[in-house]
């Protein structure tokens, strides 16, 4: 068959295609925009030139200390300008970087430490017992680097050969790095909360990373003046990206150690804030501060809301604040954000009432993602966009994860029939709008972190006066959801809702523990099964 024209003497070339990544994004910013300030974390301003420099010189650092391609820099550390430059700096040497959820627990923690084959593990000193916990249940032995933040006044102590700025240190800020040479190589690794078992690792790719950091300006209308503020926490999906996104505008960060009501209102009126995000825990402060707390907003602040689906009234409530709700949905295999609900104008003229209930829906794709489905998953045919048939959510595109680290089978299930099965159950309607209605994989997503109910009823099993247990989600204003126990006792136990709960504090990392304990016989099917749905519509009337 005689090629096309089209196809021939027409090759790849240096000249004519490179490896998409983020890390170019920063490399321009400081070359356009040097003067520009690039990171604000308390009294500190440093402008793109400088950020440029240090992510350089501590990817030199990093070089030098035998870190490289495919090895794995862990994290423990909340939103400092440090967790910024390891964005950068690790990638550029190739090296995949692993941010760690600060809430967990130490063995659990330690497992992906094996997981994942850290090869060096940056720690702030407030976090250093949960490093060194995690250490002593871990086989692996990497580098330990201290991060000293000096925004922190707290207790804390040091675990680490040397610290952050020694290390930075060693390195050299002319350090020549370069693009990957593949933009399928893994650029992070970000683990899931353990829904079944183990947690399981999430890969991204560098080209996912660059597309979603440009979904991210898109979708958000960022410019050149935009300030983000970082109430999401670093650690979860990178940041939703948005740790690579500014760069892409030379945006300025500004960085929130501790996110509380107070605290970002004193940001946004010290700094003019215009973007942040968060789960609707962070709606929740916003919405339920005290006057005092309060500050009037300088400017509209546009908020990206996530994790649990927000209610309209919560919607509602933090508009009328002067806030605009962007309201995007993702999980950690998309890379965070991949849909939103794109706002029509006509919409305005609604009624507050209506318009955040059309406001709740999560959406349509972001421009980068290439389809969101609703499809039958044994079939893989789509349902009706009728607003009523509910099936599962399913994604395809370039930011969807490489894949699960170490665990084809897991892999191999979430892209069966070329589609990634979300597990969320939701329906389409004739708009094209996605909205969520249930999880199948009954997770519970408190203050954006998810867990797992099955992970909770397994610890409730355990205690010796339990027959039977269910975990499933209760509505809260403030963390979205909180788990909601309900539990069979043998008979003539004297156990409390308080000791149940104790119980769970002693064997769980906290924010997992049930904040609702119900003493209860449990609705079950024929066939012996526990009828979830029933306990969902007991806890929401709770």
């Amino acid at each position: 068959m005689t090629k096309s024209p089209y196809e021939t003497d027409l090759d790849k070339n240096a000249a004519n295609h490179q490896p998409l990544s983020p890390l170019s994004f920063l490399k321009r910013a400081a070359e356009v925009y040097p003067e520009t300030i690039a990171v604000m974390h308390g009294e500190l301003r440093r402008n793109y030139a400088d950020f440029y420099a240090r992510c350089c010189q501590l990817a030199s650092a990093l070089s030098k200390r035998g870190i490289g391609l495919g090895d794995t820099v862990s994290v423990i550390a909340p939103n400092t300008p440090e967790m910024l430059e390891l964005h950068y700096a690790v990638p550029m040497v190739g090296a995949v970087l692993n941010t760690m959820n600060i809430r967990l627990d130490g063995p659990l923690i330690g497992f992906m430490f094996d997981h994942a084959d850290t090869k060096m593990l940056m720690v702030d000193r407030e976090f250093a017992s949960l490093g060194k916990e995690a250490l002593a249940n871990a086989k692996v032995k990497p580098i330990v680097i201290d991060i000293d933040d000096p925004e922190y006044d707290g207790p804390g102590t040091s675990i680490g050969e040397t610290d952050y700025e020694s290390l930075l240190e060693e390195g050299d800020e002319d350090f020549q790095w370069s693009l990957p040479a593949d933009e399928w190589n893994a650029i992070s690794l970000n683990y899931t909360s353990g829904t079944t078992g183990n947690p399981k690792g999430v890969v991204f790719h560098h080209r996912g990373a660059y597309l979603l950091a440009m979904g991210n300006i898109v979708t958000a209308g960022m410019t050149h003046n935009s300030v983000y503020l970082w109430t999401v926490p670093m650690f979860h999906c990178n940041g939703w990206i948005f740790t690579w996104s500014m760069s892409v505008v030379a945006g300025t960060h500004v960085c929130l150690r501790r996110v509380n009501a107070a605290n970002i209102f004193d940001a946004i009126d010290k700094y003019g804030v215009t973007h942040m995000g968060g789960a609707p825990t962070v709606m929740g402060f916003l919405i339920n501060a005290t006057e005092e707390e309060k500050k009037p907003l300088p400017n509209t602040v546009h908020f990206f809301a996530a994790a649990a689906p927000p209610p309209a009234a919560t919607i509602r409530k933090l508009e009328s604040e002067g806030f605009n709700v962007i309201h995007v949905y993702g999980l950690t295999e998309t890379y965070g954000p991949a849909v939103v609900n794109a706002w029509h104008d006509e919409w305005d003229e609604l009624e507050a009432g209506a318009r955040a209930q059309v406001k709740a829906r999560q959406g349509v794709n972001y421009p980068v993602l290439e389809g969101i489905s609703v499809r039958d998953p044994e079939t893989m045919l789509e349902v009706p966009r009728d607003g009523e048939t509910m099936c599962e959510v399913m994604f395809q595109g370039n930011v969807v994860m490489k894949g699960y680290l170490k665990n084809p089978k897991a892999t191999n299930e979430a892209f069966e029939g070329g589609w990634f099965h979300s597990g969320d159950l939701g329906v389409w309607h004739p708009d094209n709008y996605i909205q969520l209605k249930d999880r199948s994989k009954d997770i519970i997503i408190s203050g954006g972190e998810n867990i797992s109910s099955l992970e909770v009823e397994d610890i409730l099993y355990k205690h010796p006066d339990v027959v039977e247990a269910a975990v499933v989600a209760r509505p809260d204003e403030k963390w979205g959801e909180t788990p909601c126990a309900f539990i069979m006792l043998k008979t003539g136990s004297t156990l409390t809702p308080e000791q149940v709960i104790a119980y769970c504090r002693e064997n769980l990392a906290h924010f997992k523990c049930p904040k609702t304990v119900v003493f209860t016989e449990l609705p079950k099917t024929s066939t012996g099964k526990v009828q979830k749905f029933k306990l969902r519509d007991m806890a929401g009337e709770l």
